[in-house]
């Protein structure tokens, strides 16, 4: 007689609805990721202005950007000065309101909500847009300046010398993602660590160094790879403040906004694919560096 099929056991059966579950993801990852990705790195090595068939030219694109196109370093430079300014200070403010709410004040939930509400309309074009108007010529910044007798001041939009410096305010303005991801690592710090410090005789900027930021370190990695990932993408705020243009002398060009311009507007498809790939190394390379460093400076509870 003919041994039926074996039943399966509930391993298998788990296996099998976790596939199941995961089949959305991963078909997002194959169409919506890795293809337009695949895609993206084959245009770089192509002539392609969105209109013909892409023609291939091989590392052209490359050394063109590197060899040929100041605009492309003017780009990184100020790319990199956003970044490198902007997640420090963004970070440390955030830090320093976790700390004052990890304190228990009264309406905790309600100063939680306010202060997280810049970043879920900080990268929006109104408030782009808000923004021109805050730091234009006759702005509320040069007016609250005209009140201590400082009339007459350019706009800050259209000052190369600080152009850069109202998109860098406006990205620090949006502290409050990793303000809350930091305040939910200072809950979870052991109490009796502090109390054993004030034992101790250690006073407040003691525990603050030797227990806050130790047990804290891995959260504030946590923060800065995401900030710097997020920074180097950065995109809407250089847009509408500047114009689409890059802002005055470049000075606001960041290199997100250069490969759209290049893309979009003048149709080089296939350059700006080759940006988009030196964009994804360059990201690449700093998470990894992030990651070998943290090995000196992340402490885990083991």
């Amino acid at each position: 007689m003919a041994a039926g099929p074996k039943p399966r056991t509930p391993r298998k059966k788990g296996i099998s609805s976790a596939y199941v579950f995961l089949t959305p993801w991963m078909l997002g990852l194959v169409f919506i990721t890795l293809g337009p990705l695949l895609a993206s790195l084959y245009l770089s090595f192509t002539d392609y202005d969105l209109l013909s068939s892409p023609n291939w030219i091989g590392f052209e694109n490359y050394r063109r950007m590197f060899t040929e196109d100041p605009r492309f370093l003017k780009s990184l430079a100020v790319t990199f000065t956003y970044v490198f300014v902007s997640v420090p200070l963004q970070l440390a403010l955030a830090l320093a309101l976790a700390l004052v709410l990890n304190k228990g004040i009264q309406g905790l939930a309600l100063y939680r909500s306010a202060f997280y509400l810049p970043s879920l309309i900080g990268g929006s074009v109104a408030v782009a847009i808000l923004w021109r108007q805050i730091f234009g010529g006759e702005g509320l910044v040069n007016e609250l300046l005209a009140t201590f007798g400082l009339e007459g001041m350019p706009g800050w939009i259209s000052n190369p010398q600080t152009a850069l410096g109202t998109l860098i305010i406006l990205n620090v303005w949006t502290f409050g993602s990793p303000m809350i991801i930091f305040l939910a690592g200072l809950r979870q710090i052991p109490a009796e660590l502090y109390e054993q410090g004030s034992i101790d005789g250690v006073g407040m900027f003691g525990r603050l160094r030797f227990i806050t930021l130790p047990m804290l370190s891995p959260i504030i990695f946590f923060n800065l790879v995401l900030q710097v990932i997020g920074s180097f993408q950065a995109f809407t705020p250089a847009f509408v403040v500047s114009g689409g243009t890059g802002g005055p002398v470049d000075s606001t060009l960041f290199y997100t906004l250069y490969l759209y311009e290049r893309g979009f507007i003048n149709f080089e498809m296939g350059y700006a694919s080759a940006l988009g790939a030196v964009l994804l190394v360059i990201i690449g390379v700093l998470t990894a560096l992030n990651f070998y460093a943290s090995k000196r400076w992340v402490h885990y509870n083991d």
